[in-house]
């Protein structure tokens, strides 16, 4: 299958750098020459003033105090008038899928917040589609005019007898995605437990991907860092974004990883574990900066990179330091340190002209030695990707839902039950297993609003079977009737529902089924908002501006509801990620993630 080919993609290094040479030593002009900045160097931890940057075939050529020599007819000659000369920023971690949108539109939002390289993992789409899905995404991220590379997903399902996806990668699958051109190593390896057990998916997974020379990502969610945490490092993992603490990215860099910290819009992991390098003075080389899940409002409006890079800055890191965590950090652990991450001769020339550098204020953004964005506006355009059919209409319910689908029956005579509750916990992917006490009414379990103890629901979605697995599940601080759906529930995206109301949590379901996916509110009969996703139930084919307004409203109608938590649309959509404790749901039923045993909702 080929993939769709990129005008915008500059020649490799091999065959340009002659040219290169030649601009570099004044024998051929320059394309472009930004005059004027003062150079952040990532290499030596420099802030450098007075210095000229001369660009050709797409790529740096001169590096240094004067490029009076490389300016000839037809060079385009900037003034950075002083302000500082930053790599583009990268994301090491992410997945395209939680922000809505399609990678073209993810990048268009980006792209003006000064990211111009991103590794993603399309787990989610993989989960619904299998292979198929990965090569559509592989071959959108192809065609963007910055550099998106692509991790194979490694767990589909991420929990094999936990949980039913809507597909399932082999092996051989994984052998042959590390044939495509713009695959740069494997997802994140989230049975963890598996590697550490020796499971032979797992073990050949992370084989073919060393076999190919490339990067093996990792995912150990477990506050356990003993012998099971020293088997996951043996296994082959890389690098791992699931710490949450300052001993997690200590113990992590010990043993050779990258430590990942993350920022998307509900993770707020990287405060704890800086200090690891701001008070432990762990050496910052093995520190890298992502966000693994960001909002599209959050894109749109608050930042992607930037607002990583600005945070890490806040919380001590000097501004260099954090720089290198999101530009040549990344680059040397995806062994690209000769194309991105830098400003330096030979490289990509991504690179990004800030005001500010304690405030990440960027004036210009420049991908491959193209202006793309000037004072946060994209100023290049984006042809949409066309998904097929075949990517859509995926949301298969089996039949149309009711109230009572979503009855818990109680043990035959009792009065009052003792149930297992899932507990959100703010900011966080985790989650608490807490216990409640719940009142039976007519010979039903009843939920405990005053408590904070409403019901949730997984349907599943793939197969048309009708199943609901139903349970409880309490942070979300609703006070009306009401439900909120969503199809996207890491990682098998069946839909999830959380209410107050069974009516409610019925239309809010087939209403999804009615609109191919997506992320709908209804209280008292009445539909709040809605978030339309039809590509595999997981992205939206409209703009990304658009889908942000969407989501804003979908935010707000969440909080006439009464859930005041942050960004609560993204815990709701983790409730079923079985691969992060303590307790979660699946199509298979309550799973205590703590010891990846399915356990009864009742104690």
């Amino acid at each position: 299958m080929a993939s769709r080919t990129n005008p915008t993609k500059p020649k490799p290094w091999t065959e340009v750098a002659t040219h290169l040479v030649d601009v570099a030593m004044g024998r051929k002009p320059a394309d472009l020459v930004i005059r004027n900045g003062r150079w952040v160097n990532v290499h030596s931890g420099e802030i450098i003033p007075g210095t000229d940057i001369a660009i050709a075939a797409g790529r740096f050529a001169y590096c240094g105090p004067n490029a009076g020599h490389a300016i000839g007819q037809g060079t385009k000659v900037v003034d950075a008038g002083g302000r500082y000369l930053v790599p583009g920023l990268c994301d090491a971690h992410m997945h395209v899928e939680s922000g809505m949108v399609t990678v073209t539109e993810f990048c268009r939002a980006v792209i003006p917040h000064g990211t111009t390289s991103m590794f993603i993992d399309p787990h989610e789409i993989a989960n619904v589609l299998g292979l198929p899905g990965v090569r559509l995404m592989h071959d959108e991220a192809v065609a963007m005019p910055i550099n998106v590379h692509v991790q194979m997903p490694s767990c589909v399902p991420s929990a094999p007898g936990l949980e039913h996806a809507g597909a399932e990668l082999t092996v051989a699958d994984v052998a042959e995605a590390m044939t495509w051109e713009n695959i740069i190593g494997l997802g994140e390896v989230m049975n963890f437990p598996g590697v550490a057990a020796n499971n032979p998916v797992m073990s050949g997974e992370i084989a073919e991907t060393v076999k190919a020379g490339k990067t093996v990502g990792g995912h150990y969610a477990s506050p356990d860092l003993g012998l099971p945490f020293h088997g996951y490092v043996a296994g082959g993992a890389e690098d791992d974004h699931e710490g949450t603490r300052a001993e997690d990215a200590i113990a992590r860099v010990r043993q050779g990883m990258k430590a990942m910290l993350r920022l998307g819009s509900a993770w707020y992991d990287v405060a704890a574990q800086i200090k690891a390098v701001t008070e432990g003075g762990i050496d910052p080389r093995n520190f890298i900066l992502c966000t693994d899940d960001s909002h599209s409002a959050t894109l749109v409006h608050e930042g992607h990179m930037d607002r990583v890079v600005r945070h890490a800055i806040s919380q001590g890191l000097k501004p260099v330091t954090a720089i290198q965590m999101a530009t040549l950090n990344t680059a040397q652990h995806f062994r690209l340190e000769r194309e991105i991450g830098s400003i330096a001769p030979g490289r990509l020339a991504d690179l990004l002209i800030v005001s500010d550098l304690a405030q990440m204020a960027i004036d210009e953004v420049y991908g491959r030695g193209v202006r793309l964005a000037k004072a946060g506006k994209l100023e290049i355009d984006i042809a949409a990707y066309d998904y097929p059919q075949s990517a859509k209409n995926t949301v298969k319910l089996g039949k149309k839902l009711a109230a009572g689908d979503f009855d818990i029956s109680a043990p035959q005579g009792a009065n009052e039950v003792r149930a297992r509750v899932i507990g959100v916990i703010e900011n966080q992917a985790p989650t608490r297993a807490l216990e409640a006490d719940l009142p039976v009414e007519d010979g039903l379990v009843a939920m405990d609003r005053r408590n904070d103890i409403c019901q949730i629901a997984l349907v599943e979605r793939h197969r048309g079977t009708g199943g609901v697995t139903n349970a409880f599940v309490s942070g979300f601080g609703y006070v009306e009737d009401c439900a909120m759906a969503s199809s996207v529930a890491h990682d098998a995206h069946h839909i999830i529902v959380v209410g107050t109301n069974k009516e409610d949590m019925a239309l809010a379901v087939n209403r999804l089924g009615e609109v191919g996916g997506g992320v709908v509110l209804y209280s008292k009969g009445k539909e709040l908002a809605l978030v339309e996703m039809p590509i595999a139930g997981l992205m939206s084919d409209e703009r990304a501006e658009i889908v942000a307004a969407k989501a804003e409203q979908l935010t707000e109608a969440m909080r006439k509801v009464g859930c005041s938590l942050n960004n609560a649309y993204m815990q709701h959509s983790l409730l079923a990620l079985v691969v992060i404790p303590e307790l979660r749901i699946s199509d298979v039923g309550l799973v205590d993630v703590t010891t990846f045993q399915k356990v009864d909702l009742f104690i």
